[in-house]
């Protein structure tokens, strides 16, 4: 069975991340070992919190360019929320430069009467690339869950696999890019439809070396 990855790096609930991918038959594997990582069928990023923090543990643990030099060389890769917004260049959030995988930056949402920032809760996606395999078996507009203040803002649009509605603000769920797939939103606590993602990632890597 392929071993899928999760990156520890002291940014984020792992537990309930191993627990989805086991669900959904996958050998869930948490490393901060750069060779453990290059050896696995896929890898994880996933994180809650805040970018700087994220990016310095992250190179504190030598983490950065083998994570940059996974994605180049098209290790199936699933990012999931502040695991999303450290593939980007920058964010509004903090200083520290980000991956940069991902041309563009992190943005706040912007202040409206009425809205509630962090944008928490459940919340329909609208699928900009409904053919991505991460959707398959999916229903129109599915509903995942959110906790997040701030969310993406690519360059090139082309990569915005879904987007999320809050307030007046439609902005990136989602993004896609060959053997590259980040989400803002929280599969493993969205449900049967989250389960349903997180399978779409794990079950056509399993089987596979190691």
């Amino acid at each position: 069975m392929g071993l899928i990855a999760v990156i520890d790096y002291d940014m984020g609930n792992l537990h309930s991340v191993c627990k989805g991918i086991e669900k959904v038959g996958g050998q869930p594997i948490v490393t901060d070992s750069p060779q453990t990582l290059a050896q696995a069928a896929g890898v994880v990023l996933p994180g809650v919190g805040s970018f700087d923090p994220a990016i310095q543990h992250l190179r504190s643990r030598d983490l950065i360019a083998p994570i940059q030099d996974l994605i180049a060389a098209g290790k199936p890769f699933l990012g999931i929320c502040l695991g999303l917004q450290i593939l980007f260049e920058g964010s509004e959030e903090g200083q520290e430069a980000g991956l940069g995988v991902i041309p563009g930056r992190v943005r706040r949402f912007r202040s409206e009467p009425g809205l509630t920032i962090p944008h928490m809760g459940w919340n329909s996606l609208a699928l900009t690339q409904p053919q991505h395999p991460l959707w398959q078996g999916l229903p129109p507009d599915p509903s995942v869950y959110f906790v997040h203040s701030y969310y993406v803002d690519p360059s090139d649009s082309g990569v915005i696999a879904a987007t999320v509605t809050h307030g007046q603000q439609t902005v990136t769920a989602a993004i896609a890019q060959e053997n590259l797939a980040a989400v803002q939103f929280h599969p493993e606590k969205s449900s049967t439809l989250g389960l349903q993602i997180l399978a779409n990632f794990v079950k056509p890597l399993v089987g596979l070396a190691p």
